[in-house]
């Protein structure tokens, strides 16, 4: 995804565009829209990707009914009847395609009632209406209409009055999904992560929000293959390493292969190994991000990450280290969208694109401000340059950490 918009849709009234990147860092003040742009994005993937309807209660955005997401506008103008949105995507060595999805009541749930697929490049169009089932068009050759409750997008050459209609172009346009090396939704990870246990029962595989299968994952990948096993852990204890955390990481089985297990973590110094201690015994941080990066480093790690504080609970210098680990795996193949109070990450994302300690170019990295403005939000695209500055940002950006630094160096009411 290049850009996304949406409209009418909880605290955005007017339409917002911001910029997406291979590297798409959230920042702004609490309940700005933050957590809901996230949901949204992850909803339209659902939409456009898995041709599934979007669940807003879905951990970890739980949105709550249409009453809740749907943006209310105060006063007479009341709650908005629809909502929409939609992005922008741009295939390999194909044209850009955008998706709009629009939403309406459908009891108390907000479910997709039209989405349309466009190239205005080459002014081509395909357009659901799922009230009345009807598939609409527009290709090079001219406009068609036709019915059909089946799934439109996969059937829709067939449908298709004129066999000669179906060009190149829209089958380009049509199956632009397909161009995605995976098939696989976004990973959305929760603020909090699980806590950590002495002991791991080896049963638990299956994704979540919290992390809580993130132990189980890394037995099997010790236990099953040794080469993956030692190349994730390689990974792991790098960024261990460069935040200062943790050494050595390793899985200590109590048993058989089914059986219970532990995860024990080490640290050096110099020479010396230290003890190895089980992961409930090395404090909170070291739990919170474990699986945060075992997600992005796993060898078939989907290719959008939504990620909520991953900062939490680490030390400065951790913190810095997760925005180095963003800059060295992000790319258009693995888009990663974080949203951060963090400071000490945002700086170092800038400072490793200044010194070209990764393979991210400025353009790659897109900074998103959610300023609040009244019952509604703005957000501004901002940019950085080749030496690591913040462009086009407005003036109430970061305004309170530069009035505090002006507060300690200069006193109370400095600057005034």
């Amino acid at each position: 995804m290049k850009r996304i918009w949406l409209e009418n849709y909880r605290c955005f009234r007017e339409r917002q565009e911001a910029r997406l990147a291979p590297l798409t860092l959230l920042v702004g003040d609490n309940s700005t829209g933050k957590t809901s742009f996230l949901a949204m994005i992850r909803a339209l993937w659902d939409v456009a990707y898995l041709d599934r309807v979007p669940n807003f209660k879905e951990q970890p955005y739980d949105l709550g009914s249409f009453d809740e997401i749907a943006h209310f506008r105060g006063g007479r103008g009341g709650r908005a009847e629809s909502f929409e949105a939609g992005f922008e995507v741009v295939p390999p060595s194909e044209p850009a395609c955008h998706w709009r999805v629009a939403f309406s009541r459908r009891g108390t749930a907000p479910l997709p009632v039209k989405r349309r697929l466009s190239n205005k490049k080459q002014d081509v169009w395909v357009e659901h209406d799922l009230n009345s089932s009807k598939v609409r068009g527009r290709t090079p050759e001219g406009k068609w209409e036709a019915d059909t409750h089946e799934d439109w997008l996969p059937h829709l050459p067939a449908l298709v009055p004129h066999e000669q209609i179906v060009k190149p172009a829209i089958r380009q346009l049509l199956f632009a999904r397909l161009s995605w090396p995976s098939a696989q939704p976004p990973y959305a990870g929760a603020p909090v992560r699980s806590k950590p246990h002495r002991t791991y029962d080896p049963s638990l595989v299956a994704r979540d929000p919290e992390g809580d299968y993130v132990p189980m994952y890394l037995a099997n990948q010790y236990f099953e293959g040794k080469k993956r096993w030692d190349q994730l852990r390689e990974d792991l204890q790098r960024f261990g390493k460069d935040a200062g955390l943790f050494d050595e990481i390793t899985v200590k089985p109590l048993g058989k292969q089914s059986g219970p297990f532990q995860l024990q973590i080490r640290r050096f110094d110099g020479r010396a190994k230290g003890p190895q201690r089980n992961l409930i015994d090395v404090g909170y941080g070291v739990n919170q991000v474990l699986p945060v990066v075992t997600e992005l480093l796993r060898h078939d790690a989907p290719p959008m990450f939504l990620l909520q504080q991953p900062e939490v609970h680490l030390h400065p210098s951790a913190q810095a280290a997760l925005g180095s680990l963003f800059c060295r795996i992000a790319d258009w193949r693995r888009q990663i969208i974080v949203e951060t109070h963090s400071d000490h990450l945002l700086d170092r994302v800038r400072m490793d694109v200044r010194d070209g300690a990764g393979a991210l170019k400025p353009e790659d990295v897109s900074i998103l401000y959610f300023e609040r403005q009244s019952l509604s939000v703005r957000i501004h695209s901002l940019h950085i340059d080749q030496e690591g500055n913040v462009l086009d940002a407005p003036p109430g950006y970061r305004r309170f950490f530069m009035d505090e630094v002006r507060r300690s160096l200069w006193g109370q009411g400095a600057g005034d």
